[in-house]
């Protein structure tokens, strides 16, 4: 009995799968995993341009309060 279990855990997919299918999937695994980097990459520039736009929309008032200054030393 134990050296039938110890033959079912030596059985994995790539000894019970054909090689040619065994590498055609591995190979989709790759290009998943780069079109998965690609949007990633998409994702963060769209939101970096986001990011820009608003900047440059905001107006003198909020880019005032957001300013780390002290503006009252610069009343006197």
């Amino acid at each position: 009995m134990s050296k039938k279990k110890k033959q079912e855990a030596e059985l994995t997919l790539k000894n019970s799968i054909n090689a040619d299918l065994f590498e055609q999937l591995k190979n989709k695994k790759k290009e998943l995993e780069q079109v998965e980097e690609v949007k990633k990459e998409e994702e963060r520039q769209r939101k970096a341009e986001e990011r820009k736009q608003r900047e440059k929309n905001k107006s003198f008032e909020e880019l005032l309060n957001e300013s780390d200054m002290n503006w009252e030393n610069y009343k006197k």
